[in-house]
């Protein structure tokens, strides 16, 4: 039985507006506590948004008592909602009002029947891996939230010239990778940056993490996908002082001598997907297979 759920979005725009309507309403006909984003409400209450809706609370941080979560936006706005759900085990709802959205699966047009079934219990659950990530430095920080739902990408900063990336599995060496960078990436992140990057597609129940050079220099550097139960460990070097470092969208500049441990976090996240969705399903419309007229 849901009874409460909170509500977060990084933005307002004007033609989304009728969408995020669409939600609180179901919501309020089906008597539900509604709490949304601190900053987010901020943004809704110039645009007079939620004019009409009483009773709604606003959030910094989350406790067991949420149910659902649901996002407004893109696959950017579930990774950075990743930060307030962490260990908690609330099932993530994402509404596309984007575009390309492997994550945010709630497409705008049929908002109403499907929240409409997910409030009945009409769903199923992806539970997906994250990484974490630990600095041996005493100068560069990640802040509060070390972790990423996508991946992990290493790059340059200020400078035209190349890195090389030392990396080693479970502290056996791997290779020196001279590149513009690598990316660490999980399972769900495998349709992002890596992809972009020549990495493969890997499903999301694949228990596996994907290291992808990005522009090496060295052609016989190909990605590479390892057991996600292997810890990684990357020493960088270069001509500029410091390097750049990305979690999700969360971007970091740490200084060259920093060695960045990444492996496996020791919770999940949960995606909600409605039961007529699926990986595959959503992977064959975005990428357009079987559409080729040759075929």
């Amino acid at each position: 039985m849901v009874s409460r759920v909170a509500i977060f979005g990084q933005a307002f725009y004007p033609e989304t507006e009728k969408y995020l309507i669409q939600l609180l309403k179901v919501l309020s006909t089906q008597r539900i506590d509604v709490v949304i984003e601190k900053e987010y409400f901020k943004l809704l209450e110039k645009q007079n948004s939620v004019v009409g809706f009483d009773g709604i609370h606003t959030f910094e941080s989350l406790d067991e008592k949420v149910d659902l979560f649901f996002t407004i936006g893109g696959d950017g706005t579930i990774l950075s909602a990743v930060k307030f759900v962490k260990h908690l085990n609330i099932p993530i709802i994402g509404i596309n009002t984007g575009r390309l959205g492997f994550l945010a699966t709630v497409h705008k047009d049929e908002i109403k029947k499907s929240i409409e079934d997910i409030l009945e219990g009409h769903y199923k659950v992806s539970e997906r891996s994250l990484l974490e990530v630990k600095l041996d430095s005493k100068t560069s920080t990640l802040g509060d939230f070390s972790y990423a739902l996508n991946d992990v990408a290493i790059s340059r900063k200020e400078t035209t010239s190349m890195i090389t990336i030392e990396t080693w599995l479970d502290d056996e060496f791997l290779n020196s990778y001279w590149s513009d960078g690598i990316i660490i990436s999980t399972p769900t992140g495998s349709t992002g940056y890596s992809l972009s990057c020549g990495g493969p597609i890997v499903t999301p129940q694949t228990k596996s993490f994907i290291l992808t050079p990005i522009a090496p220099h060295n052609l016989n550097a190909r990605p590479l996908v390892i057991p996600d139960h292997l810890n990684i460990k990357l020493k960088i070097s270069g001509r500029d002082k410091q390097y750049l470092i990305s979690l999700d969208s969360r971007l970091s500049s740490l200084d060259k001598d920093t060695t960045v441990h990444i492996k496996k976090a020791d919770f999940n996240v949960k995606l909600v997907w409605l039961h007529n969705d699926s990986f595959i399903t959503t992977l064959r419309k975005k990428l357009l297979w079987g559409q080729d007229k040759r075929n």
